[in-house]
Order: structure tokens, then sequence, then C-alpha cells
């Protein structure tokens, strides 16, 4: 076990997560020996920048055994039929396994973690931690520092996601539709050029979507709340990188505007920005290629004082995937430091 330079592998190195992950190594203090990545074997032999290799590029090979376990860290970010099939083997070899997929974001004996929350559920020995949902991460941060401060009682939250969300073939449906073609059915089950869906992943049988069902499930385990009720309505927007959301949380104490302002402003990994006299709150576009989540247009509600509004913004590929993950790898190599240093 090497506590200096880790040898570390990326899953899915060629999709849109997956590419933001190899960027992302070299941004965080994550000493790295060796990087490898893997992909579906149609994509052998590709080249992926990645700053933290030797060269500042991986090539990209099949999954194979031989090449996997001799690592210190995987992270993955292949869709769950993979992670279902891997993870478990990986962890069972005494390695880190950091998963992006939904396969284990539920499982109690896997840790489900943003490191500004609660990563002191990070274990001490190696084994598998669940990446949570894009969409919950961002939520979940700026929910944090207002349940330590004043308590929550209730979460109403509307989102407006970026085709990003579906990967790189989210991203290739908008263009190929803002160039003309014809729209199809692969990414989002409508056109997405000029449209709002209000569906993200399929419809559960009481009308909420699982990614719904997602926010609901992966907040309220993260922040340790288990029957907060929360309200999600989530949808697609034409906008390739960028989560938003509208946020409205009763708090289980009345709290001024300026009050809440200071708490999330306090908070790490948030950035308020909130100026709207100015026009100044946070947007999409601005905070595409950044890794914190961003927070604007904080206010109280006029007819109940113990209700607050805000509005929500994060990169999905960094913060919401990538960025988590390689933070929750820098966390656990500094355990390891610390446990090797006793």
């Amino acid at each position: 076990m090497n506590h200096q330079g880790w040898k570390i592998g990326i899953v899915g190195v060629t999709g849109a997560v997956g590419r933001t992950m190899a960027r992302c190594l070299s941004e965080v203090e994550l000493p790295a020996r060796e990087v490898r990545g893997f992909a579906r074997p149609r994509s052998a032999g590709a080249i992926v920048s990645c700053p933290a290799a030797a060269g500042g590029v991986v090539t990209v090979e099949p999954l194979a055994r031989e090449r996997l376990f001799d690592l210190d860290l995987v992270l993955l970010s292949a869709g769950a039929e993979v992670s279902r099939s891997w993870v478990p083997e990986i962890a069972a070899r005494g390695i880190w396994a950091i998963d992006n997929s939904s396969a284990f974001r539920m499982d109690p004996a896997v840790p489900l973690i943003v490191p500004e929350v609660n990563g002191a559920t990070l274990p001490s020995s190696r084994g598998a931690i669940a990446n949570p949902n894009c969409s919950t991460i961002q939520m979940v941060l700026a929910l944090a520092p207002l349940e330590r401060a004043f308590g929550l009682r209730r979460v109403h939250v509307v989102t407006f996601q970026s085709v990003s969300g579906r990967g790189q073939k989210g991203i290739d449906a908008l263009r190929a539709e803002r160039s003309g073609a014809a729209p199809g059915n692969d990414a989002f089950p409508h056109p997405i050029d000029a449209n709002v869906i209000p569906q993200c992943d399929r419809f559960l049988e009481d009308g909420f979507t699982k990614e719904e069902e997602k926010m609901i499930r992966e907040t309220r385990r993260i922040l340790a709340l288990p029957e907060l009720p929360i309200h999600p309505t989530c949808a697609r927007v034409p906008v390739e990188v960028s989560h938003s959301e509208a946020v409205h949380v009763t708090l289980a104490r009345p709290a001024g505007a300026e009050e809440v302002r200071a708490c999330l402003a306090a908070a790490p990994g948030l950035r308020v920005l909130d100026e709207p006299a100015s026009g100044l709150y946070p947007t999409p576009r601005a905070a595409a290629g950044t890794n914190d989540v961003w927070v604007g247009r904080i206010r109280r509600d006029r007819s109940d004082p113990t209700v607050v509004e805000m509005w929500v913004v994060a990169d999905n590929l960094r913060k919401g995937a990538a960025w988590n993950a390689v933070q929750i790898a820098r966390l656990a190599h500094e355990r390891e430091g610390a446990h090797a240093r006793l």
C-alpha cells in the first residue's frame, strides 16, 4: 500500500464525466504514480487528456482484471450495470472504488458521501463509496448549513437540468438538433432544443420520476434526516452544462435573508452571488467549469418567516460528479496517510 503516489484507474474515461474526472485529478492534492483509463473495447487505443498522467494523456484500454486489481483507487462512471459487475470485486481486493452510478447509493453498507457535508462517514479501510446524484449533491451542499443553523422542516425544489446529465449522448443530441438534424429519441423523450421537458429519467407508478426519487432518498440519507419531507420536480432544459435549482426551504425557526446569506457564505464549497439589483446571481453558463456550488436570489417568503427561497447552480459534470468523486479520493488518501503516521 503506497500512501505517497497512488495508482489510479478511471472506468468510463471516454464519457463526459470520465473525461472530467481525468482533468480533475490534476486539480486536487492527490499524488498519482500512474493513471489508467478504461472503456468499452471499441474505444481501446483512444487518447484522453489527463494532466495527472505521465505525458498528460491516457491511452484507453478495455476492462481487465489484471489491469484493475493492482490499483489503489478506481473511479467508475460507466453506468450501473458495469458498476454492479465490477465494484464488489474491486472493493474486495482492498481497492478504493468510488462509483458515480446509482448502483450502490442506497446500499446501507456503502457510504454515500459529499465531503463537505458528511465526509466523516468515510471508512478508514478501503472499499466501495457511492457518489451521489448530481442534482442531489448541489442541493445538499446548500441545505446542510441551514440544517445545522436553523433546522429543516420541508424542502420543495424544481430543477432545470442540463443535457449533459444524460452524458455525452445528451450533449450530442442537443448539438445535433441545433445543427438542423431531426430530433432522435435515444437521449430524450421529446425534442430538447428550444424546449423544456418535465421528465428526467423514467416515471414511477406514483407519477414521480426516478430522478425525483433519487433526490428524495439520497438527500435524506446524506443529511441523516430519514423523515424529511422533500418535494422535487425535475425538468430537462437545453443547456449543455450546469444544473439550476429553485429551492424552497421551510426552516425550524424564522430566519431573515441576511442571516441565511451569512450562513451560506460561511459554508465550505458554497459561493454566494446575490446582488440581484445589479444583475448578479448564479447562472449555468457562469457556473460551468467551476467546482463550487453557487447560491443566489436568497429571500424570505412574504407570508411565512420560516420559509426561504434560493437559486442553486453547479456544474453537474464537476461538483455534480467528477469533482465530488475526486474530493472523496483525496479525503481517503489523507485518511490513509494519517493512519500510516500513527
